[in-house]
């Protein structure tokens, strides 16, 4: 008398459903939440915990001191001259990068003074010069 032994065979679970119910799961987050805009950010420009250090080479720095005058290589610009300024300077250099380096005191009217006299100018790039904590 012979008797079969008991075929093993492979039991694989399946995984469609399990599938189904992850794709499921992820639609319906998808679709159910929503991205908060930021209405007002209390930000402090100065000082930032992220940045690169960047080495001091030749590049035109616009400084803005706690009274809100602007300086250009130690010597005080007015407002209205400033376009000029950083045009005349910007012409003869290859990396056309303007920094800004403002007081923590500073008016952010005069940040933006520069921000749109150095875009007028011809900058590519404008930098903000932060101290890392």
């Amino acid at each position: 008398m012979q008797f079969e032994g008991r075929r093993r065979t492979g039991h694989t679970p399946n995984l469609t459903p399990l599938i189904d119910i992850v794709f499921l799961l992820l639609v319906f987050f998808m679709l159910t939440s929503h991205f908060v805009q930021e209405q007002a950010l209390n930000i402090d420009l100065p000082v930032a915990d992220s940045g690169e250090a960047v080495l001091e080479d030749d590049q035109l720095e616009v400084v803005i001191n706690a009274e809100g005058r602007l300086l250009i290589d130690e010597h005080i610009v007015e407002a209205d001259n400033l376009e000029a300024v950083l045009q005349r300077q910007l012409e003869g250099r290859s990396e056309k990068t303007v920094r800004v380096r403002g007081d923590r005191g500073a008016p952010l009217g005069k940040a933006v003074t520069v921000l749109d006299a150095a875009r007028k100018a011809g900058a590519d790039s404008v930098d903000i010069v932060t101290e890392q904590r």
